[in-house]
Formats: C-alpha cells, structure tokens, sequence
C-alpha cells in the first residue's frame, strides 16, 4: 500500500537546471526525487508533484511537494532509533542531499492533499539593489543589480495598480490549452534597511515566467522611462509587449506556499483544476 507524504523544503537554485527533471540536467527534482529513492529504497523514481515549478536559477525557502510512497518502507526508516518515521526521513534525507537543498520538514499528508492543486497562494519575493558601491557580495546568487537609482514610490504605485483577477497573457509564456487568467493576491515593493528593493508578488497560482515579467513591467517605471500606468496598459492588451524585459531568475524566491484547513483540502485541488475564466 501506499501513503502520500508532503515534503517541506527549501533549495539554492544557482546550480540547477530548474526544478523539472530534465535528462542530462542537474534539477531539483532530479535530485530530491533520486535522494528519496535511496532512503526508501524504492524499485522506481519516488515521482514528485510540486506546488510550482521554479526555472533554472530560481530560489525557494518555502517549497512543497508531495509523494506517494510505500508504506512499509516509509515505517522502515526510524530503524533501531525511536524516531518517528517523519523525523528519520528528514535526518536520512539531509545524509544523502547536497548542501544547496534542505528539507525542513516531512509529514503525513491529510486527506484530499495535493502540493500542486491544494494551494490557496503562492507568495515570491524579488531583489533588486540599484547603488552598485552597496552591493553585498555575498548575496550576488539572489539579488539583481542594476545601474540607475530607482523611484519606490513610483514602482509600489504601478505595481498596485496590476493587483485583481486578470488575464496575464501580457506577462505570461503561453502554453498550449492552459489559461492565462490568475488572480494577483499582492504585488508591492518596499526598500529594505539594507537599500535593497524588494519586491512581494502573491497569487493563487502563476503561470511562466509570470512573476519576472511582472517586476521587469515596473523596473522601467522606478527608472522613469515609463509612467506608472503603463503596465496596466500592457495588461489591457493581453499580448505579450517587447518593452516588457523578464528579469534575472536568480532575484526570484519562492518564500511561501499557503493551503486551506485539512477539510477543504480536496474541494480547493477540484477548484483549481477547473479552466479559469475572467467570469469565474
């Protein structure tokens, strides 16, 4: 018999491929699902689902994925200790993981769970640092430097003007048959103490490159090419505009993934499997 078992986990996306597994490629779930494997002993690939799928050199504090797993080898794995089996797979996981992913935590999943589907939000975070003689070096993997001072005030504005339910295709890579229409929960930018720009972008889901693109609509603003109205007017018009720069992946972390009480779990995965439309 099975069990599915949810995974909290967080990872340096600097070395990696993305999180796909892609043949020939190092990737998160290549990894994570091969470390898995090993603890478990499983005949097959432990397959994963994930509650987004991060690009090549993207970051994440606060991932989460599921799996469906034996569950007589999942009980195995405290061995002769008197550890829960949650609590051993986490230590087994972090003997056989490379430094730059840690799982935090590894728990049962409740009924109706899906990493993917079960989501209410997903919370990303963006830095951007615009005086170079500031610059940490020691946070180059995560922060994008760019060479104008830039308007805050001017940024937040136009980044809040784009918050509501939408039709991104303008900030979006379209897929074939998959909706563009999501709803942007936040999206607000704020200079830390330490004079880095940060952006907070949260939604109910995101498609491709969606969250770069949305930072690289507002940079322009912050510089003072665009006014800050115009990415609403790139939104209105539903197509993707070549003004529009998708930032570098490595300023992106995915921070946060937040879900429903345990029983709404399997009507909130129903939900979010429907088409979404600008009428729903």
């Amino acid at each position: 018999m099975t069990l599915r078992i949810r995974i909290d986990l967080g990872y340096d996306g600097t070395g990696f491929s993305g999180w796909a597994a892609q043949p020939g490629l190092r990737t998160v779930e290549g990894v994570l699902s091969e470390a898995l494997s090993t603890v478990l002993r499983a005949p097959e690939p432990v397959r994963l689902t994930v509650a987004g799928r991060t690009d090549a050199g993207v970051h994440a504090r606060g991932q989460v994925v599921h799996a469906d797993v034996d569950d007589s080898a999942f009980a195995r794995l405290p061995g002769r200790s008197d550890r829960s089996p949650e609590a051993a797979a986490v230590a087994r996981l972090s003997g056989v993981l490379p430094a730059d992913v840690v799982v935090r935590r590894v728990t049962l999943a409740p009924p109706g769970f899906d990493a993917r589907f079960s989501a209410l939000r997903r919370r990303y975070r963006y830095r951007v640092c615009d005086d170079p003689g500031a610059a940490d070096p020691l946070r180059r993997h995560e922060t994008v430097l760019v060479r104008d001072r830039l308007d805050i005030a001017a940024m937040d504005e136009s980044a809040r003007g784009l918050v509501g339910l939408h039709d991104f295709a303008a900030f979006c890579k379209r897929r074939e048959g998959a909706t563009t229409v999501r709803t942007l929960l936040e999206y607000a930018w704020r200079r830390g103490d330490d004079g880095v720009l940060e952006a907070t972008v949260v939604a109910d889901a995101f498609c491709h490159s969606m969250v770069r693109a949305l930072v690289g609509a507002v940079v322009p603003v912050g510089e003072g090419r665009h006014p800050a109205g115009w990415p609403a007017e790139v939104l209105a018009g539903r197509t993707r505009d070549p003004r529009v720069k998708v930032m570098p992946a490595h300023g992106l972390s995915l921070e946060e993934v937040v879900y429903p009480p345990e029983g709404e779990l399997a009507a909130r995965a129903e939900q979010a499997r429907a088409t979404r439309t600008l009428d729903r």
